[in-house]
């Protein structure tokens, strides 16, 4: 077959993200100094790099902390038009205490724990919708697909 015949094929950006919560059940975010609102622990998976290692690093860049990562929670298919198709993978990450925290300045102002209830208030809504399937998933439902935050 010549790269003629090749069927298109879609070239996802990958990322991944934590979702961490404390023992009151609030989920981990974090603020990013480059844009508004509020997203959990994660970002793009570099070339040659799993989600999960992807997941790992990015805690370690963002939070300052090298933490264990565990079952993958969701991947959803999110294409945004700005950026094309992306897959977007969150796994579950253990409770981590905020002044454990080491953040980039450059990069996040502030980490807090949010009440489940107020996600969507705070975050983009696909975003939202995203981290409270992964919530609801770390409770038995492991591995929910998902398209633009909805199953």
């Amino acid at each position: 077959m010549t790269h003629a015949d090749t069927p298109p094929m879609a070239t996802p950006r990958v990322a991944a993200g934590a979702l961490i919560r404390n023992s009151a059940g609030e989920i981990l975010l974090v603020k990013p100094t480059y844009k508004d609102g509020w997203e959990i622990p994660g970002g793009y998976v570099e070339p040659g790099e799993s989600p999960r290692a992807a997941c790992i690093r990015e805690i370690r860049e963002e939070l300052g902390v090298d933490h264990p990562v565990g079952n993958l929670l969701v991947v959803d298919w999110a294409p945004a038009e700005q950026e094309g198709d992306k897959l977007l993978f969150i796994f579950d990450a253990s409770h981590v205490e905020l002044s454990a925290l080491t953040l980039p300045p450059d990069e996040l102002s502030e980490a807090k724990y949010w009440p489940a209830g107020l996600i969507t208030s705070v975050t983009p809504p696909r975003l939202g919708r995203r981290i409270l399937a992964a919530a609801r998933a770390d409770q038995g439902h492991l591995g929910t697909y998902l398209e633009h935050g909805t199953a």
